[in-house]
Formats: C-alpha cells, structure tokens, sequence
C-alpha cells in the first residue's frame, strides 16, 4: 500500500482523512473514535482493534453513569475531583460544563493510593557586563519556582493513574502565600481520597469477618444469624 491510500478506521469503519490516522498495534483508528477514549488513556499504540471497541463500550455505558452523577463534594483547583457519596462514586475532571465529556466515573473502591510530589525548577540569573554581555553573578544566582503534581492511583481496566498539577500558575517563592494554597490544596484530596480508600477496605474486611454464635432470645438457640438477622431454627429476626 502506498503511503497516500485511503484508510479506513477499523472501530467504526469511516474512511480516514490526511493526517487523521492514529494507529493500533494491529490496525487503524479516525480521530472521531479516538476522541472518544479515556483522557487518562495513554496505551493508544500498543492496543488491538478489539481491546478500543472494549473501551468504546466502557465509555458508552459510563454516558449513563454520567448521567446519574450527582456530586455531594468538590475539591481541588484547574483539575477538580467530584464526588458523590450517596452512591459512592467519584470523578475528576478540568471542564467545567463536566457532562458534556463524559468524565470517567469511578466507585471509591477503585482507589488504590494517592501520591504529591513537588517539582523544584532552577534558573539561573544573568547581568550584564559593560559589553552588554550576558554573564554571571559572583556567586551565581539562582531564581526557584515549584510546581505541586499529584498522582491518584487507580483499580480501572484502561489506566492505572491520573497525574495532573496542583497550581493553576507557577511557584515563585517557597513557603509564599501560592506555595502554601498549594499545599493546602493537595493535603485536602490526599485527605479525603485516603480516607474513602480505607474506608471500603474496612468495610470489605467487615464484611468478610466470621459472624459471631448468638443467643436466639425467641426460641433459645445458639445460632449464626442469616443474612436477613433471622434465626435459622424460629425465623425470629435477632439481628445481624
């Protein structure tokens, strides 16, 4: 095939315009069906034509979870992760009108850990000499600034971690009054993501412990209530 045949996308079956292709490891896809991938997706080149039709139908069916999704919390800054507790379910996104992309919404069991890291950056500054040369200072001299990346760790079947930067604008002073609303900013989502992950691990754990024998206060028996709470020999309900 020369290098200027027509392609077709090998997903939805529409032909490909110029410079529209973006490759598969065992086909073709349009930049429609593209557009349409997770943004936290990164593995594009080395998935087959069937694993993008698997997460088309993910990102599908997510338009409905969507939908539902009504956020109870909110917190962070250009990136901002909503949250809604009733069903236990959480998302993050930087689009402010955030249904029409269709954000990946996630259970909060889907957390797995969440990591800050700040990012020094050195520039070193210059004076003139009197040829009007750029040379150093005697000591040299240096001008800082600090960049806040947080790193959500994630239980999903097409990415593993949303990165995305704390601070809107760079850092110029640490310590300074951006530094510290930074700062503020990530201890909160570490916060509050660490706590729902614990919380449901505690809550699988719970769920999986051994029920204790009780006491039927109806009909004497030393039983395991079912599920119910109900005693298994009178069907009085003794609780949980």
């Amino acid at each position: 095939m020369g290098l200027f045949d027509k392609k077709y996308c090998d997903v939805c079956g529409d032909k490909i315009g110029l410079l529209g292709n973006r490759k598969l490891e065992d086909g073709n896809l349009c930049k429609n069906c593209a557009n349409k991938l997770s943004p936290f997706f990164s593995d594009r080149r080395r998935s087959t034509v069937e694993e993008i039709k698997e997460q088309l139908a993910y990102r599908e069916a997510n338009e409905e979870k969507v939908a539902a999704f009504n956020p109870t919390k909110t917190i962070g800054g250009n990136m901002k992760i909503y949250f809604d507790e009733d069903k236990r379910q959480w998302l993050a996104t930087r689009a402010s009108n955030w249904r029409s992309v269709n954000p990946d919404v996630m259970d909060f069991s889907q957390v797995t850990g969440c990591t800050l890291d700040i990012d020094e950056s050195k520039h070193e500054l210059k004076r003139k000499d009197a040829e009007g040369k750029e040379v150093s200072y005697n000591p040299p001299r240096y001008e800082y600034s600090y960049d806040f990346n947080m790193t959500i760790h994630v239980n999903v079947p097409y990415f593993s971690e949303i990165r995305f930067q704390i601070n809107d604008d760079e850092i110029k002073q640490r310590g300074g009054t951006a530094y510290r609303e930074a700062q503020a900013k990530a201890d909160e989502i570490k916060a509050t993501l660490m706590q729902i992950r614990d919380a449901e691990r505690e809550a699988v754990v719970a769920a999986n412990a051994p029920k204790a024998s009780v006491k039927c206060p109806y009909c004497g028996a030393v039983v395991v209530p079912a599920a119910d709470g109900s005693c298994e020999f009178c069907g009085s309900i003794i609780g949980v």
